[in-house]
């Protein structure tokens, strides 16, 4: 059981390693993201037309990452105890 728990709150980990350096990457550039999406995609996201902001902002708070990242490892963690039992049973 102590093997596949270990499996499950590692493979959690790197998701959550992932997701969150894919999270802080995409915050930190999202005044680029987005244009490069509109011009892609060739739609505008905000139009000035129906919205009263015309980007999209945003405030990276280190409190909400952390957060965030512990709460998807306590997740990914619970999510392993079910399987790993009844696999070893």
């Amino acid at each position: 059981m102590k093997i596949f728990i270990v499996q499950g709150a590692l493979i959690g980990a790197i998701g959550t390693l992932i997701g969150v350096t894919g999270g802080i990457v995409l915050a930190l550039n999202i005044d680029v993201v987005v244009p490069f999406l509109e011009r892609v995609l060739n739609v505008q996201f905000l139009s000035r037309e129906v919205y009263y902001i015309t980007d999209l902002p945003s405030d990276l708070q280190k409190s909400d990452v952390v957060s965030i990242a512990l709460v998807s490892l306590a997740l990914a963690f619970f999510a392993t105890l079910y399987p790993s039992w009844r696999a070893a049973a």
